[in-house]
Formats: C-alpha cells, sequence, structure tokens
C-alpha cells in the first residue's frame, strides 16, 4: 500500500469515527437530556396534581380538575377510584396484576410513586407513565396515571434532517478537498525524494530536491540533499583519480614501449635506452605501490600492527639511511619518547617526510629534525630551509596526486600520492599532520602524535 493510500485510509477511518461519535453522542443526548427531563415533568406534575386531593372518596371536582389539566397539557391524566379500572385506561394492553402486583401495592400504600415504560402498538412508540397514590388515613382512595408517548429520535431530528444532509454534504466536500490537498501537501516531499533518488540511481548526480521546510520531511530533504552531494564529490574524485593514474601511467609507459623499440630496430644507445626503461618501470612499480597502499588505507583494509615504540631509535634509524643524499642533520632528540603505534607504518611517515625535505632543501644547509614530547603529546618536527612552497598551496599538498612543480618531481620520481598516505597513517595513529611553508624560505613538517602517558603521571 503506498503512503498515499495510507493517508487516505487514515482520513476515512477518522470521519467513521467521527460520524460514529456523533451518532453516540446523539443517542446519548436523547436518553440523558431528553428521556430524563420528559419523565422529571411527568413526576412534578403528578404531585402537584396531587396537591388538590383533600383526603376522602375522589369527587367529581378533582377527577374534572385531572381531566382539565390533561387537556391543556402536553400529558395525559386521569383520576380513578379503584386501581383495577386502571388496566381500561392505558394505552397498551396489560392486565391490573402486571401494573400493580403485590410490590407496587406496597409502594403506593408508602406514598410512593411508581415508574412504568412500554412500548404501545397504537402510538407506535414507547410510553412514559407514572402512578401517584391518593391516600387518606393510609388508605388507598384512588390514583392519578399520566403517561406521555415518547418522540422517536428520528423524529426529534426530521426538522433538521436537510440541515444535517446539507451540513454533512459541505463537511464531505470540505474533507474531500482539505484531504485532497493535505494528502498531496504531505506526499509531494516523497515523490520528489523519490523521483531524485531514481535520478541518482541512474547516475545523474546532480539530483536534489526542494529543503524549504523546517519539519522532519525538510531535514530528509537536506540530508538527501548532502547525500547526493558527496555522492557527486566522490564521484567527481573518482574520475579525477582514474585520469590521473591514466596519465602517470602513460608517461613511463611510453618511455619504456619507444626506446625498447628503438633498442628493437637498431637505434640508438642501448646501455642509455635500458637505464631509461629501468628508470620509468622503477617509477611505475612506485606509483602502483603507492596507488595499493591508499586504496588499503582508504578501505580501512591496511594492518596496522601498534607495540610500545621508542621513537628516538626510529628517528635515528630513518635518518642515516638519507646521509648519502644530504649529509647535514641538525637533530634534537629526546630519547625517552614513547608512543604506541606502527613501527613500519611511522618509518613510511618519517621516510616519506624526510625524502621530501632533502628533495626541496638547500644541499648546503642543514635539516633540522626535533622529538619532543609536550604533557600528552609527542612532536616529530622536521624543519629545512630550501623552496618552500606559496601559503595558498600548503592545504592541497595532501591531495592525491598533487604537485606543485609537476616537471621536477616526475624527474625525481614521486608518485605524488606520498603525503595523501602520511596523514592517512598519521590519522589511523590518533595524531595530526600539520604543515608550514614559504616560498624561497623552506618548509617545516610536525607530526603529533599521542604520547604514553604512564600511570599516575600528570598530563
Amino acid at each position: 500500500m503506498t503512503f498515499r493510500k495510507k493517508l487516505w485510509m487514515t482520513l476515512f477511518i477518522f470521519v467513521l469515527l467521527a460520524v460514529g461519535s456523533a451518532f453516540g453522542l446523539s443517542y446519548t443526548l436523547y436518553e440523558k437530556l431528553y428521556v430524563e427531563s420528559v419523565k422529571d415533568e411527568l413526576k412534578a406534575a403528578a404531585e402537584n396534581l396531587s396537591d388538590d386531593y383533600k383526603g376522602g372518596e375522589l369527587n367529581a371536582a378533582f377527577v374534572e380538575r385531572v381531566g382539565w389539566f390533561s387537556e391543556k397539557s402536553p400529558f395525559e391524566a386521569f383520576a380513578v377510584h379503584n386501581p383495577r379500572e386502571l388496566a381500561a385506561c392505558i394505552p397498551y394492553e396489560a392486565d391490573y396484576e402486571t401494573l400493580i402486583g403485590p410490590e407496587e401495592r406496597e409502594k403506593l400504600l408508602e406514598n410512593k410513586m411508581i415508574e412504568e415504560t412500554g412500548y404501545s402498538e397504537r402510538f407506535d412508540r414507547q410510553i412514559i407513565s407514572v402512578i401517584y397514590p391518593l391516600l387518606d388515613d393510609k388508605q388507598l382512595k384512588g390514583i392519578l396515571y399520566l403517561y406521555i408517548p415518547l418522540e422517536r429520535i428520528d423524529e426529534l431530528v426530521s426538522s433538521l434532517i436537510l440541515f444535517w444532509a446539507a451540513g454533512a454534504a459541505m463537511l464531505t466536500a470540505v474533507l474531500l478537498y482539505g484531504g485532497m490537498r493535505w494528502t498531496r501537501h504531505v506526499v509531494k516531499p516523497l515523490e520528489e525524494m523519490k523521483g531524485a533518488a531514481v535520478r541518482l540511481s541512474k547516475g545523474d548526480y546532480m539530483a536534489r530536491v526542494p529543503a524549504e521546510s523546517k519539519d522532519e520531511f525538510g531535514q530528509l530533504a537536506r540530508t538527501f540533499n548532502e547525500m547526493a552531494e558527496a555522492i557527486q564529490k566522490e564521484n567527481e574524485q573518482r574520475k579525477t583519480f582514474l585520469a590521473t593514474v591514466s596519465h602517470e601511467l602513460r608517461t613511463p609507459l611510453s618511455y619504456i614501449k619507444g626506446y625498447s623499440e628503438a633498442m628493437i630496430n637498431g637505434i640508438g644507445r642501448p646501455k642509455q635506452q635500458l637505464s631509461i626503461i629501468q628508470r620509468e618501470a622503477a617509477r611505475m612499480e612506485r606509483l602502483v605501490n603507492d596507488l595499493l597502499e591508499l586504496i588499503r588505507l582508504d578501505s580501512n583494509k591496511m594492518n596496522i600492527e601498534k607495540t610500545f615504540l621508542p621513537l628516538a631509535d626510529l628517528v635515528y634509524r630513518t635518518v642515516d639511511t638519507f646521509r648519502l643524499k644530504h649529509d647535514r642533520f641538525a637533530l634534537d632528540i629526546d630519547e625517552e619518547t614513547i608512543v604506541y603505534g606502527d613501527e613500519d607504518r611511522l618509518s613510511q611517515v618519517m621516510t616519506n617526510i624526510i625524502d621530501n625535505a632533502v628533495r626541496y632543501s638547500q644541499k648546503n644547509k642543514p635539516i633540522y629534525i626535533t622529538l619532543r614530547q609536550e604533557k600528552d603529546q609527542v612532536k616529530w618536527i622536521v624543519r629545512d630551509i630550501g623552496a618552500g612552497m606559496p601559503e595558498e598551496e600548503i592545504p592541497k599538498v595532501t591531495n592525491q596526486f598533487y604537485r606543485i612543480n609537476k616537471a621536477r618531481t616526475r624527474e625525481d620520481g614521486g608518485s605524488g600520492l606520498g603525503l595523501s598516505i602520511v596523514k592517512q597513517i598519521v590519522e589511523r595513529h590518533g595524531g595530526e599532520l600539520n604543515i608550514q611553508s614559504e616560498a624561497g624560505v623552506g618548509t617545516t613538517v610536525t607530526v603529533t602524535l599521542p604520547a604514553l602517558i604512564e600511570e599516575g603521571e600528570e598530563t
């Protein structure tokens, strides 16, 4: 069942409940207001008539007065000397014993009124009656009998049938019109979201839905739009990534193809050509390895095996691997620093950052490396004096395949993925990567990691 049908079903049930409640209320009002009020008036009339009885045998004057009252009031009333005469006077069939049995007679002798309700075929309706005793010195000298046929509930409202019919027609029309408008208003955002979702599933990543309202539908629409924007952005990044990978692989492949064909045809210097082929193959290998590393990080499939690690030893070992390329390092190392991390991954971080510093620093200038603990953080800082970069480039250098100087980086064999991988590894260790740089001055890279705090030590 669609949501629209559910709304209509809800509205239909609501109307049924409203109509049923109206009928229930009508019958309740009929019983409580009309019937009870008639009974009260009937009792009051009988009591008033009995006040004119002064005792002794019923005289003609009293009987005539009761008859006069019967003609002038809505009630039928008469007085009889003998209760047995009552069966001949009532408007429905009943014998004396049915009307006044031993129990009823006791009530009359106690000067108590008797109420009776019965159905009259003559009037085709219910009859309410009262029997009131006329006592003299505790002797029953006669009775007053008053009755009135009750109006049926349909007769009470017969004069209002046209009004009710017109009102019901108008109410139904209003409910139908309002229900259609309300249903359309409620369902419209969902239908728009359904249509946008279908478009999105077919590759239309520009699909959006209006989100002006402040209610739950508006919140849902805004959430949908945010999701669509994220999917669109991810799709654009995927396209850019694939295009960049294709471009990065095309260059070394063209070198390898070109020089291999030249060697086959006996053109050029084979030794130099083989050197170029080997260099480009190594570049492709590094690129593929970096891509696999990045994919594992993005999919959270990279295995991070953390241990308690003295970071100073790792810094010393990493620096030693670069001394043949750059022999001037200024080290300020706190050898007591301990972190909880993956040695291989953190070595990868240090290698990449120091490699960049060696590439872009001046050969005769030192590279400053600092390792220190500040409260609950360990900071590893690498500062070089060299090319640096413009301030607007800094946020981009951790993007995949981003290069400031593309030609120079390709010559040096970089894939443009190193800092993107570094950033993810640092974040997987609960740390932070910060880069500060100034063109022509140099670059400072700070890796902040959680320190291992001994129990009881203040932070």
